[in-house]
């Protein structure tokens, strides 16, 4: 169902509809039925609004609810419901498109289908690419699953890496950590399953990092061209890096980000 992915399906009338349909329930649960406190969000609003022309923009979170997507970008002052605007984002296939009628109202609202397990050269990957070769936002969740448990930042998986290393021009990357959707939506609330309506009077933080811009070029040269490792259908890459030269640029790049958003997560958690 690509093309209901498309900005001209239906002149865009469908997506529009959405986008402000899941803006207005976002807006709702974030701003009515709870407290939405954001720290930094000035640098999110900038680059979602006025990174440079050609550039595209990932922001990385931590999962901590089904609700994280779209209710994130809920709070007071962002443009949610502005379609040219609004993030692409990577959705677990197994939950966003699991028939016809969800995987369209998904597509319209600009989500991605992801197989978990899939690895990181499955086939919408390469549609990820293609909205980073446009210039555009994409969000990711790159622990991979939702935890509810106040831990520290679990093993990253490779896809968000994967994407920075392969776009055509390197994407800045902006972290951020939130606390409190765990609350709104708990996984386990009753009986073992999450309540059916988000619940209310809780109190949300969202904690907006500093932009990383990775130098690709530069890191692609340190991996070492004397590693050895058996193929397993890993494609090479456009600069001809082998398997083991790709596992060690994706570790180097996700450990980075796994350390800067854990640092995040820490100092959110200090007293102000």
């Amino acid at each position: 169902m690509e093309w209901a992915a498309r900005g001209d399906h239906l002149r865009g009338v469908p997506r529009k509809m959405i986008f402000m349909a899941v803006g207005a329930f976002a807006k709702a649960v974030a701003n009515v039925l709870n407290t939405t406190t954001v720290y930094n969000a000035e640098t999110l609003l900038r680059l979602v609004r006025h990174r440079p022309p050609g550039v595209p923009l990932i922001t990385v979170s931590n999962h901590m609810s089904t609700l994280d997507d779209p209710v994130l970008w809920g709070f007071k002052g962002f443009p949610i419901t502005d379609v040219e605007l609004g993030r692409w984002v990577l959705a677990a296939e197994d939950i966003c498109f699991k028939n016809p009628l969800y995987s369209y109202c998904f597509r319209l609202g600009k989500c991605i289908p992801i197989r978990r397990g899939g690895g990181i050269y499955q086939e919408h990957m390469n549609e990820a690419l293609d909205r980073l070769a446009d210039g555009a936002w994409l969000h990711t969740f790159p622990e991979g699953k939702v935890y509810q448990e106040d831990a520290p930042i679990r093993r990253l998986k490779w896809g968000t890496a994967s994407l920075i290393v392969r776009a055509p021009v390197t994407p800045i990357v902006l972290p951020i950590v939130h606390h409190g959707f765990e609350q709104v939506m708990p996984e386990n609330y009753m009986f073992g399953r999450r309540p059916p309506f988000p619940l209310c009077n809780k109190d949300v933080r969202i904690h907006v990092g500093e932009p990383l811009v990775f130098d690709v070029p530069k890191l692609k040269q340190e991996t070492s061209r004397d590693l050895t490792f058996s193929h397993s259908g890993w494609p090479k890459t456009m600069c001809g890096l082998d398997e083991a030269a790709q596992r060690w640029l994706y570790t180097n790049i996700s450990d980075q980000i796994r350390q800067v958003l854990e640092s995040l997560r820490t100092s959110s958690l200090k007293p102000n």
